[in-house]
């Protein structure tokens, strides 16, 4: 796709203009005064900043006890500060933030590595470097972004920073060129893909980052052609990995680092080759991308959620306004300016991808002019390619995850769901802690998000010390008293047998989830979920085999009560789940204390434990 387009393109190739420069006072000075003011003002609080040091044993932390948190945090405070300064200068063009500007240029340039920590190292899944090689970049995520950051920080400031010093533009370019250029052009890192190697958000995000280094630069037609078609073959190595229907296995979160990248990628493509990219936006799989966040949205700041995606994904913003105009998508237009409109923080500030800020300038008065309250038609669909199925009436969003266990940032979540009722979350998926050095290691499965047993899931008790011993992530070593066997990360561990309905009366998936068991003594585990519009959702389970008894895990954000009388479970005020075959029901709370599941979870959450009766359970939930 990208690579035949690719094919046909003939110089000279345009310079790419992320926004207007400084001189052009038109953009600026047209803003609305309310933006320009915050800008000043936000500016203003890093005047005489103190950049944080970034330390030899800060980036060694890592590698000592696997904390990622510390460092990282001074690394984007950096570039934040940076970003900040720059469209406060950019606003107010006085002169009055250009030194704290150089500063945080000469202070990111001056680091030993642009890569985290956490990426340190130059063949995937290998053990991390303690501290960067200065001879040999490795680019990252966080390289490729800075690079981009300081490239388009200077194509904003160029004429300002040469009245300073023509040094300046030079430590840029210099930098540029041996951590960026030179490595993309003369090196393969994974994320490039192959052919062979999985991708992920990895592709799009650096690639993007690159394209607009690159073409904020002066370089020669022959280098030129060459990141654009390494830019495209690696492009067209990602789309292939997606389905027809454009699902993002990673979830809503990472759609913002797949999807939205993958837009900037041609938007920046079309931008240098006077839109010869253009095409690709009515292409079937382009517009399905972009419109899986309007499909996985529930309700407000809350989405369809597995893997490590969380609940809380975050706004949508200007890319995503843009990629709905770009794919005639309204429905996709209204969610990003409605989000828009009732963001907490519109401009970003907490954003260090200064060209997504320069964006959301651009399409300020547009998404604010845009549709209020709008009317988004949601619909019923389900996902081929990775098994997800989502069914909506005016008060339930019921979303059913098939597939395998085999996800880019894999939770063991195989036949497991999800319900919002009136917006709200009944029962969950809690998502992810904060990552650490165990979360992309062999140990992945070790943390407790990541397992069955918390997610809307059946474990099975009946098991042995030596089931544990010979497949540790297979069994939960301390279950209602026992050892209880689980599902298992890996392609093999996947639902079968499925079937779907979408109805206007009732939409249903039916699967066995047997098979994303490791332990052969689960020989069935068939699962039906079937929203009936307008009434309930029933979710029947159905069990063969010899390990018993069989406890179902229930995961929800409000206190459930369990009434013996009445075989019914209440979550909070919001909603019942009426429980037929079940012999007992146990509930626990667990607090939320990492950071990372905070943003989304403001209180403990609660896991309540359903024992079977026998083979069979049903769930009707109103």
């Amino acid at each position: 796709m990208f690579t035949e387009t690719a094919s046909k393109l003939a110089p000279p190739f345009l310079s790419f203009s992320p926004s207007a420069p400084v001189q052009d006072r038109n953009f600026w000075e047209n803003l609305d005064d309310s933006i320009k003011q915050q800008l000043i003002k936000d500016g203003e609080a890093y005047l005489n900043y103190d950049y944080p040091i970034l330390k030899a044993m800060d980036y060694m932390e890592f590698s000592r006890n696997g904390c990622r948190v510390n460092y990282e945090t001074k690394l984007f405070s950096r570039r934040t500060a940076l970003n900040t300064l720059v469209l406060a200068e950019c606003v107010e063009n006085k002169g009055r933030f250009m030194d704290d500007i150089i500063n945080g240029i000469f202070m990111i340039c001056e680091e030993s590595g642009w890569q985290l920590p956490a990426h340190n190292s130059y063949i995937r899944d290998t053990p991390q470097f303690p501290l960067p090689d200065v001879t040999r970049p490795v680019i990252d995520l966080f390289s490729a972004e800075t690079g981009a950051v300081l490239a388009v920080a200077e194509f904003l400031l160029r004429e300002p920073l040469a009245r300073i010093s023509p040094a300046i533009s030079k430590l840029i370019d210099h930098n540029l060129e041996t951590r960026i250029f030179t490595p993309y052009l003369s090196e393969y890192f994974w994320w490039m893909g192959d052919g062979r190697e999985s991708l992920n958000n990895w592709t799009v995000w650096c690639t993007q980052n690159i394209l607009l280094a690159a073409f904020t630069r002066t370089m020669t037609v022959d280098r030129q052609m060459a990141v654009i078609e390494k830019a495209c073959r690696s492009v067209d190595y990602f789309l292939g990995e997606y389905g027809e229907d454009g699902c993002c296995d990673e979830g809503a979160q990472y759609y913002r680092h797949a999807g939205l990248c993958l837009f900037n990628c041609i938007e920046i493509l079309n931008g240098i080759t006077g839109n010869a990219f253009s095409s690709l936006y009515k292409a079937d799989k382009i517009k399905n991308i972009a419109a899986y966040i309007v499909n996985v949205h529930i309700s407000d700041i809350y989405y369809v959620n597995f893997s490590d995606c969380s609940p809380a994904a975050g706004r949508c913003n200007a890319r995503e306004f843009l990629f709905g105009l770009r794919t005639d998508n309204p429905d996709l237009m209204k969610l990003a300016a409605s989000d828009y409109q009732k963001s907490a923080d519109p401009l970003l500030t907490e954003e260090h991808n200064l060209f997504y800020r320069l964006q959301t300038l651009a399409c300020h008065k547009d998404m604010m002019n845009y549709e209020k309250n709008p009317l988004i038609h949601y619909k019923d669909l389900y996902y081929g390619s990775t098994g997800l199925f989502i069914s909506r009436d005016s008060r339930y969003c019921l979303a059913v995850k098939g597939g395998c266990n085999n996800d880019s940032h894999n939770h063991n979540d195989t036949g497991s769901f999800t319900i919002y009722k009136d917006g709200q979350p009944l029962f969950i998926d809690i998502g992810v802690e904060s990552y650490t050095r165990k979360t992309f290691s062999p140990q992945r499965y070790e943390i407790w998000t990541m397992q069955s047993q918390f997610h809307n899931l059946p474990t099975f008790l009946g098991c042995s010390r030596s089931d544990l011993e010979q497949m540790p992530y297979a069994y939960a070593s301390d279950f209602m008293d026992g050892i209880g066997a689980m599902e298992m990360n890996g392609e093999d561990y996947k639902a079968k047998n499925v079937a779907y309905l979408l109805d206007g009366e009732c939409s249903s998936i039916t699967m066995d989830i047997a098979d994303a068991y490791p332990d052969r003594r689960i020989i069935t585990y068939v699962r039906k979920a079937a929203l009936y519009k307008g009434k309930e959702i029933v979710i029947e389970d159905s069990y063969t085999g010899t390990l018993a008894p069989v406890v179902l895990s229930l995961i929800s954000y409000e206190k459930p009560n369990w009434n013996e009388e009445r075989r019914v479970l209440s979550i909070g005020e919001l909603g019942e789940c009426r429980i037929t075959g079940c012999s007992s029901v146990k509930t626990e709370a667990f607090a939320v204390e990492d950071q990372r599941l905070r943003l989304a979870w403001k209180h403990e959450l609660y896991r309540s434990l359903v024992t079977f009766e026998g083979s069979e359970l049903e769930l009707r939930i109103r």
